[in-house]
């Protein structure tokens, strides 16, 4: 069981400890940076997009954000007494959570405007917090031991939780940018949860779907599950098969590289899993990370995105978490990059088939390869299985 120790940076905002094991470890440290308290007067505006029906955040403030600093500056490494004080007090972590420096929502909570128009501004309120995932500099979440990944699951399960029950949030959405490709600012490995005051456009479009299936099937039926059922009966698109979980490359797949990693129990988010699902997920994520970096050789960028139902009474109970990681690597020297039909018309054209993908990844076993000592670890997919 992971542990929690909740402390207050030098400007208010809150720092979270969460310890690998059962047993909290001492963090007195102090921040000792001079830094300006921070007010919710700072909170940036949203404005509503009436062509659309979509809220766009406007952060101007974000142009001032560390981008890309040297090691001896990062701001996700632990302090150190030749002078870099970080965003991390203690000398040593396991894993971190704080509030974002530079956040696009927050710090001040509240409702979105109900019945937006052309014109319609609001506050934008919401809470933006980052993850890090170890004090190593180097490194990616695909590197972490299983016991310090089981860290940061839990760390997502606590703050999903957490950020649910904040006043006005209607998404919690935990992610992870891996790569200077995908637009990172920092190399340190880490990870972001953004807690919105609105449903966000793509999850709308997604709980919309989910809710009328569910609907159309009296309850008794959810959309990701019947999708889930089909791709491991199809087969051609399986990659990894667990007792709790399994992942393929859908049959839509929009992205070169296109992973869904689904429980097979119906739960609404991350806090929903139980322990035994907790320690399935931490190996299959890791096992496919690893994979994607297996296919050329190199660190393969990517979006690891954290599917979770809405915290609203009418698409909650047709939610189901799943996992969407993305990548636009489509060679080992090529990116796939969002021009007209994409960019302009969201219409994707995909340059390779899914089947072809997951027969890629299949092949490119990582770390639970060849295991023949501890628990079952799922069934491994490979070529002619």
């Amino acid at each position: 069981m992971t542990t929690a120790t909740s402390t207050r940076l030098s400007d208010g905002r809150e720092l979270i400890y969460f310890d690998d094991g059962d047993v909290a470890k001492p963090h007195a440290e102090a921040d000792q940076r001079p830094l300006l308290p921070r007010s919710e007067a700072d909170t940036g505006e949203i404005r509503f997009d009436a062509l659309t029906g979509d809220w766009v955040a406007i952060a101007a403030h974000r142009q001032t954000r560390t981008y890309l600093p040297p090691a001896n500056q990062c701001p996700l490494c632990p302090s150190r007494n030749d002078g870099n004080l970080s965003e991390i007090p203690a000398p040593d972590y396991d894993v971190v959570v704080f509030e974002n420096r530079f956040p696009s929502l927050g710090p001040a909570l509240g409702v979105a405007p109900q019945h937006p128009r052309w014109g319609t501004t609001g506050v934008a309120f919401g809470r933006c917090e980052v993850v890090a995932f170890t004090p190593v500099h180097s490194g990616s979440f695909a590197t972490l031991s299983e016991g310090r990944a089981r860290t940061v699951i839990d760390a997502w399960a606590q703050r999903t939780a957490a950020l649910s029950a904040l006043p006005g949030i209607r998404q919690v959405f935990p992610f992870e940018n891996r790569g200077q490709e995908i637009g990172v600012t920092l190399h340190h490995p880490h990870g972001q949860i953004y807690a919105y005051p609105y449903i966000t456009p793509r999850a709308a479009v997604m709980a919309s779907a989910a809710r009328k299936y569910y609907d159309a099937a009296d309850g008794r039926n959810t959309l990701t599950g019947s999708i889930l059922e089909s791709e491991r009966q199809a087969g051609d698109r399986m990659i990894l098969e667990g007792t709790h979980f399994s992942a393929y490359v859908p049959f839509a797949a929009k992205w070169p590289l296109e992973i869904h990693l689904t429980p097979h129990r119906q739960v609404p988010d991350i806090a929903a899993l139980t322990g035994a699902e907790r320690d399935e997920l931490t190996w299959m994520y890791l096992e496919l990370l690893t994979r994607l970096d297996n296919l050329y050789g190199t660190p393969t960028p990517y979006i690891a995105a954290w599917h979770q139902a809405p915290v609203d009474d009418f698409f909650r109970p047709a939610g189901y978490l799943h996992l969407q990681l993305t990548s636009p690597r489509r060679a080992a020297d090529k990116l796939k990059f969002l021009a007209g039909s994409e960019a302009a018309m969201g219409a994707f054209i995909n340059d390779s088939t899914p089947e072809l993908t997951a027969s890629a990844l299949r092949a490119a076993a990582g770390r639970s390869a060849g295991r023949t000592n501890g628990p079952v670890r799922g069934r491994l997919l490979r070529e002619g299985t």
